[in-house]
């Protein structure tokens, strides 16, 4: 499986990415939104498992794709669009860049707006949702660049409400991205 956009290549993990992914989760800029366990080396091991398993399903339901920059191949974070736990015809939305990327060069916008086209394009998809932490406002600015709405808030896990956070429902639907498109 591969999206390419103007400079990156959204691609299957391969056996090189492994080193690059599991030190951007074990940074401690990117531990401010996640909760202690998914901090874990053994945690986003098998993260990585699940998401090759992911890309050998037939037929595929979740798309966990490496995001590698198109010059030199190298990882710069992970996107993509799984459909476990919602209906048919909705998935929810996902990206995570190496905290050295974030808010460069739009780099999260390309690779959103790759996915949300793949997503309504390839997939026939009828809505694309999204969870963010309350307090991550880079994530809320993404959200509406991209013509999501807020449809609710939820708790969220204890670590998170421990913390005063609870986390927020997005929506965009095949109709809003249409209009958008004019």
């Amino acid at each position: 499986m591969k999206i390419e956009t103007r400079r990156f290549l959204l691609r299957d993990f391969i056996p090189a990415d492994e080193a690059a992914f599991l030190a951007y989760h074990a940074e401690p800029r990117f531990a401010e939104f996640c909760s202690p366990a998914e901090m874990s080396h053994s945690f986003n091991r098998n993260l990585l498992q699940q998401f090759n398993q992911w890309a050998n399903e037939y037929p595929r339901h979740n798309y966990q794709l490496a995001i590698a920059d198109r010059r030199d191949s190298v990882l710069i974070g992970c996107g993509g669009l799984r459909q476990s736990g919602y209906d048919p015809g909705e998935v929810e939305l996902g990206i995570e860049l190496a905290p050295q990327f974030w808010g460069r060069y739009a780099y999260a916008l390309e690779v959103g707006q790759a996915l949300v086209n793949f997503g309504f394009d390839d997939l026939n998809l009828s809505k694309i949702r999204g969870i963010s932490v309350s307090e991550n406002r880079r994530v809320s600015r993404l959200a509406e660049r991209y013509g999501f709405v807020a449809i609710g808030t939820l708790p969220g896990p204890a670590w998170m409400t421990a913390r005063g956070w609870h986390q927020i429902e997005w929506q965009l639907t095949r109709e809003t991205w249409q209009q958008s498109q004019t």
